[in-house]
């Protein structure tokens, strides 16, 4: 079993968020930029983050609202290229979502060189987007049959939008997916942004053995507190500027989300 330290190379990883401009096929697409429009935002943000020491980085595609349970082949195609055009300036380990398509995300990680994706794989859910019943059984297939092996896969097991059909616990789920193989648990809030529940992590960290790390709502004045309980966090909205999710990524929110980040970490080595 690998932890966060195997994946990232640090313990409670921050992982950013590069939201990408809307894709092609979707209502934000922008067809007059085309593709060198959101290769050009995407750089921005991948440069900004990475200067302000993120652990890791994770492509999304959050502009593509409203979302589907799958998306088409040139939206993942495009993920692909896009991070194909960024490679040679990317320094840390980096991850595919495709919101909320696990085969696409797995995919785009293969094309990209992607270590891990984040998805809903395990569970059912009534969602906004309707409902959300993914095979895991059928997902891991497929990881192998594409040669991902390598590419772990994150668990969202309070996914966004969405509530349990038959009202399972926190607990129950988090003890089903590290059994079945999620190679960490993700705990999200109601929406990007919002907080993810304190008393979600510590269920999740009870029942399972594999890392759990908070999925949306972690800023500035709470990652100190959720990193006492979550192995790491993955952050967007919280380092946009004014912690606007349509913004660009502001780099002094950057700098200080690291700072308080870095003296977690620093207390674990002194305790």
């Amino acid at each position: 079993m690998k932890t966060l330290n195997d994946y990232f190379g640090v313990e409670k990883p921050l992982i950013a968020m590069c939201h990408l401009e809307g894709l092609p096929g979707r209502p934000r697409y922008d067809a007059a930029g085309g593709l060198e429009a959101i290769v050009s935002s995407a750089a921005r943000e991948v440069r900004a983050l990475q200067e302000g020491g993120v652990d890791a980085i994770l492509f999304c595609n959050e502009n593509d609202i409203p979302y589907s349970t799958s998306v088409g082949t040139e939206v993942a195609a495009t993920m692909a290229h896009v991070i194909g055009r960024l490679r040679s300036e990317l320094r840390v380990p980096y991850g595919t979502n495709l919101l909320w398509d696990p085969y696409a995300s797995l995919a785009a990680a293969v094309a990209s060189g992607g270590s891990f994706i984040r998805e809903v794989l395990t569970g059912v859910y009534d969602s906004d987007m309707g409902l959300l019943s993914p095979d895991f059984g059928a997902i891991a297939a497929y990881r192998r049959n594409i040669g991902a092996s390598d590419v772990a896969m994150f668990a969202n097991i309070t996914p966004e939008f969405s509530k349990s059909v038959g009202g399972r616990t926190v607990a129950d789920r988090a003890a089903s997916a590290s059994y079945l193989g999620a190679d960490a648990l993700l705990i999200s809030g109601p929406a990007a942004g919002l907080d993810a529940s304190m008393s979600d992590l510590r269920e999740a960290k009870d029942a399972a053995d594999i890392p759990v790390l908070a999925n949306t709502g972690v800023k500035h004045e709470t990652v100190q507190d959720v990193l006492t309980v979550a192995d790491g966090a993955i952050v967007g909205t919280s380092l946009k500027v004014d912690g606007y999710t349509w913004n660009p990524v502001d780099p002094e929110r950057v700098n200080e989300m690291m700072r308080l980040v870095r003296e977690v970490r620093g207390s674990l080595v002194a305790s």
